[in-house]
């Protein structure tokens, strides 16, 4: 495949992310849930109450544990590497935060409506959404882009669901309102006829 452009937003957010973690593991609070949630975790009533709408933004740049953040940072790698040559870097960033917001705003309603008062954190809805938003871009290149299809895009999004949905303290739904925001602003700000013959020469 040849790629027009390179991933140099994907790139740094790996690097900032990663970067983020490194500080919190040095002061040995990597996995401290208290820790996290004093600087910039999702807790309902924080945001709601206390009115800290920052936290929308600050949880996803913050991570429970190495395996989180790694399995958050290849997902993020592999999937920007195709999306941000195909939508541009400005598009991408936006992409990316609208997911991650997003998919904070409908957790945070969720966990509201029952009640539950938990602590999140992790870049997966940013993640989710870039995998809704290259599923989008797929679709509008004939059903390929490089080497991902349609049909291998669709599997990677139900099994990335079902695992999520079948392990224990996962934020399901950040997941799937980041997914439905990155293939919504996808469709916003990517469907454009000139666009449709830049995906096809990838």
């Amino acid at each position: 495949m040849k790629q027009k452009g390179t991933a140099v937003c994907t790139t740094g957010l790996i690097i900032v992310n990663i970067g983020i973690f490194l500080l919190t593991m040095l002061m040995g609070k990597s996995e401290d849930t208290l820790f996290l949630l004093e600087h910039g975790a999702m807790y309902p009533p924080y945001v709601i109450e206390g009115h800290e709408y920052y936290r929308l933004i600050t949880s996803f740049f913050l991570h429970f544990g190495i395996e989180h953040l790694l399995n958050n940072m290849v997902m993020l790698g592999a999937l920007g590497w195709y999306l941000e040559p195909a939508a541009g870097k400005m598009r991408f960033l936006i992409i990316y935060f609208v997911s991650g917001i997003g998919g904070n705003i409908l957790s945070l309603m969720a966990n509201r409506h029952y009640d539950r008062m938990v602590v999140s954190a992790g870049a997966s809805g940013a993640v989710f959404g870039l995998m809704g938003a290259l599923l989008f871009v797929v679709i509008c290149s004939q059903g390929k882009l490089g080497r991902l299809n349609k049909k291998g895009m669709l599997v990677m999004v139900a099994l990335s669901l079902y695992l999520g949905l079948t392990d224990v303290g996962v934020d399901n739904i950040a997941h799937i309102g980041g997914l439905v925001c990155g293939f919504v602003a996808a469709a916003i700000l990517l469907h454009h006829p000139k666009r449709a013959s830049y995906y096809q020469s990838i």
